[in-house]
């Protein structure tokens, strides 16, 4: 009877993280959730339960505090702790605004989830992948981490970071035979844009008008892809715009 993987996701309960915990549920892995909202976590796991027999674990906490990410990994069950996928997917964008009009509280947001967020749950992650001495990280930046637009002040800063981050880790980690991919979707079509305008449903909308962009579970195919290569492959770097995308400004939008 072989023990299955486990993969932790953070950022579970919408968007790219619950369409990748449901790719890895149809595979067979064990799962370990996180994200704030326990209720959405709770039907999330419901539903993996009954339609793949999955073995879930849920961790509803809230990656900015360090505290309470150390509280709630220590005290998870020993067999859970040997974890083998780490999918860094909290993330946001708050605020679509010129640096000069732009909120400090929107920017101590993305820094704190997009930034700490993903160093804090690595950091403790990484100490079990060392002793095993294997392990895959898998960092969700963005196109706005290559690239930086009008309004992306802050948000394209935090990504250019994880993407700097993903390529440090990497160097870092090369003895323990740890792999570490960064990922680096375009416009896709998920809560993103509600959280960016503040649950403008209207203004969210809009940007996705006129062209296919991508949908939640291209990146979880994505991402189950890099997981499910050989142990000698490592996809580094991985970037994935919608057909109708060229760069962080470019849309080709048909009316």
């Amino acid at each position: 009877n072989t023990i299955m993987p486990i993969v932790f996701i953070t950022g579970a309960s919408s968007g790219f993280g619950k369409a990748t915990a449901e790719k890895f549920a149809q595979a067979g892995y064990q799962l370990i959730l996180n994200a704030r909202r326990l209720d959405r976590l709770e039907a999330l796991k419901t539903h993996l339960v009954s339609s793949y027999g999955s073995q879930v674990l849920l961790l509803p906490f809230d990656v900015r505090n360090r505290e309470e990410v150390a509280q709630q990994l220590d005290n998870m069950p020993a067999p859970w702790q040997k974890i083998d996928v780490l999918v860094n997917n909290a993330g946001l964008a708050a605020g679509r605004d010129a640096f000069q009009d732009g909120s400090m509280d929107d920017w101590e947001l993305m820094i704190d989830t997009n930034l700490k967020g993903l160093m804090y749950v690595s950091k403790w992650v990484v100490k079990g992948m060392m002793e095993q001495k294997s392990g895959h990280i898998i960092n969700i930046s963005s196109l706005a981490g290559q690239e930086v637009y009008p309004q992306g002040n802050l948000y394209c800063a935090t990504k250019h970071a994880v993407t700097a981050l993903s390529k440090g880790m990497r160097m870092d980690l090369l003895p323990y035979h740890i792999k570490v991919t960064n990922i680096s979707p375009g416009l896709a079509e998920t809560e993103f844009s509600i959280v960016r305008f503040k649950g403008d449903t209207e203004k969210a909308s809009k940007v996705y008008e006129g062209y296919q962009p991508l949908q939640p579970e291209d990146i979880a195919d994505v991402i189950f892809f890099a997981a499910s290569r050989p142990a000698h492959v490592n996809l580094e770097e991985i970037t994935i715009l919608p057909t109708a995308q060229s760069d962080s400004r470019t849309v080709n939008k048909n009316p």
